[in-house]
C-alpha cells in the first residue's frame, strides 16, 4: 500500500565494473590506527589565543597591514581593482569614473571658489561682502544642480550599459565630481574628452 510499487520486470543488469589494481589496493588497505576521538581532534587543532610572544605577533600584523596599505595605494594610483578598496571596486564604478573624469564641471572648484572667497571676506568694503554672500550662494547652488544632472545622467548612462543600476554609484560618481581632478583617488585614467564607451 505504502511502499514501492513492484514491477514485473527485472531490473536491467549493470555492466560489471572493472577495478584498476590501485583501487582494489586502497579498498583492502589496513586501517593505520584507531580512529581519534573527538578531544584527541580538537586538542590538535588547538592554538593558543595569545601568541606567546607578544611584540612579535604586533609587529607582524603591523607588516602585513603596511604591506596591504601600500598594495592598495598602488591600486588606486594605477587602477588595478584587485586591491583597491571595496567601495571602489565594479565595472559600474568604474564606469561612473571614467566619465565623471571625461567631463569638466563647477563643482570640482568648489573648494577653490570657496577659499578665494574666505581670503575675500577678510576685505573691509561692505559691498563686497553682500556681493560675495549672493555670489557663494549662487555657485553653491549651481554645483547641487551640477550634481543632480550628473546624477541622472549617470544614472541613463549606466542603466543603457549594465541594465540595472547598483546601489550608491550615482552617489559615488557625484563625490567624485566635487574633488579636484589631481586629487581624486583612484587617479584618473582617461583624459578631458573621453567619455568610455
Amino acid at each position: 500500500m505504502f511502499g514501492r510499487k513492484k514491477t514485473e520486470t527485472p531490473a536491467p543488469e549493470s555492466a560489471p565494473v572493472i577495478e584498476t589494481p590501485e583501487q582494489t589496493a586502497a579498498r583492502h588497505q589496513a586501517k593505520k590506527g584507531p580512529t581519534p576521538t573527538r578531544a584527541e581532534r580538537e586538542a590538535a587543532r588547538r592554538r593558543p589565543l595569545v601568541p606567546e610572544d607578544r611584540k612579535a605577533a604586533r609587529k607582524a600584523a603591523r607588516d602585513a597591514e603596511m604591506v596591504e596599505r601600500q598594495k592598495m595605494r598602488v591600486a588606486m594610483e594605477t587602477g588595478d581593482e584587485r586591491n583597491m578598496p571595496l567601495r571602489d571596486r565594479g565595472p559600474q564604478k568604474r564606469y561612473a569614473r571614467d566619465w565623471v573624469d571625461a567631463r569638466t564641471g563647477v563643482g570640482e572648484w568648489l573648494m577653490v571658489i570657496v577659499l578665494v572667497y574666505v581670503f575675500l571676506a577678510f576685505l573691509p568694503q561692505s559691498d563686497l561682502q553682500i556681493w560675495l554672500t549672493f555670489s557663494l550662494w549662487a555657485i553653491v547652488l549651481l554645483v547641487v544642480l551640477e550634481g543632480v544632472l550628473i546624477s541622472f545622467q549617470l544614472k541613463r548612462r549606466l542603466a543603457e550599459k549594465f541594465g540595472e543600476v547598483e546601489r550608491g554609484v550615482r552617489w559615488y560618481g557625484v563625490m567624485r565630481a566635487m574633488q579636484l581632478r589631481k586629487l581624486r583617488l583612484p587617479k584618473p585614467q582617461t583624459k578631458r574628452g573621453h567619455f568610455p564607451d
